[in-house]
């Protein structure tokens, strides 16, 4: 039995929580998988997971076996890094996940930059408003808006972005134009669910150093933020997209600033990746180049 390979096999079953994707993701068969894995409990002497009918667990000794595989395969993806030279081109598939508006306004505009660069590099991106879990779901790196709350990943802080309050000139010329932050509660808004946490958030603003929220009636809320411009395209409320997203309909004026006296909190934009994985050469590219690219778009607010 190839133990090195026996390893390598089990964390990625771990890690994918099913047989039949590391299987697919290691271009192996499921029985072969299953195979090396019987073997290699049986080698050690002790059961390393145990199957449920919806989910594979880790035993305490496959828990603990577990941890010692991926400290003893990251020192030899690390040793071997070392003997590789410095200059030796990424390659291979890199999986990446990000928002719908991300990719469509800042990344696929310059992705042809990346794919010159680093022609050896296969990209498969995903575009997705729900949060995903890298690591069951294969992916190496993601690009993510607001605050973070997954200690697993390792964040690199690319950029931030504002919300800004705006509405079409109909809708204004119709309701009047709220002059305080107070005069929101007597205006109709379109809600935006968050994908993450499933519920609308409240208006947040910067009153004197503080940061103040205010809950804005809405008869209609959306999950999805194309959506929910147009619905403010169309007249039907207030909205609060990211500037990121609005500006191109404040340049055109089918959208207007409300309240610009008053400013949001400024919101994060990161590009994540798992940390306990060997950080391949073409994540480092990806995120590198993303880092390069938020740094200098116009769309991209700079700040903490």
């Amino acid at each position: 039995m190839d133990r090195l390979q026996a390893m390598r096999i089990f964390t990625r079953v771990v890690e994918a929580n099913s047989f039949n994707k590391a299987a697919e993701k290691l271009s192996l068969s499921r029985s072969s998988v299953t195979t090396i894995v019987k073997n290699l409990e049986n080698f050690l002497g002790v059961r390393l997971l145990y199957r449920t009918t919806r989910r594979l667990n880790l035993t305490v000794d496959g828990a603990a076996y577990y941890e010692r595989c991926q400290r003893i395969l990251a020192d030899i993806e690390e040793t071997e890094a070392r003997f590789h030279s410095a200059a030796a081109q990424p390659r291979g598939t890199l999986r990446v996940d990000m928002s719908g508006a991300i990719g469509r306004l800042i990344v696929f505009p310059a992705i042809a930059s990346f794919q010159e660069r680093f022609p050896d590099v296969d990209l498969s991106i995903r575009l997705s408003d729900r949060p995903v879990d890298l690591i069951h779901e294969g992916i190496d790196c993601a690009i993510r808006i607001g605050d973070l709350e997954d200690s697993s990943l390792i964040a690199r802080r690319i950029g931030s972005f504002r919300w800004i309050v705006c509405a079409a000139p109909e809708f204004l010329e119709r309701n009047g134009e709220p002059q305080r932050i107070e005069d929101l509660i007597d205006y109709r808004s379109v809600g935006y669910i968050s994908c993450r946490t499933g519920r609308a958030k409240s208006w947040e603003f910067i009153v004197d150093g503080e940061t103040q929220s205010i809950k804005v009636p809405s008869t209609l809320t959306v999950n999805d933020i194309d959506a929910y411009v147009t619905c403010g395209l169309k007249g039907l409320g207030l909205i609060r997209p990211p500037y990121c997203i609005a500006q191109p309909y404040l340049e055109s004026g089918q959208l207007r600033e409300v309240l610009p006296k008053w400013k949001a909190p400024l919101a994060p934009i990161s590009i994540v990746y798992p940390q306990n994985r060997q950080v391949s050469s073409a994540v480092r590219a990806f995120v590198d180049w993303a880092a390069d690219l938020f740094e200098d778009h116009p769309l991209v607010l700079r700040g903490r």
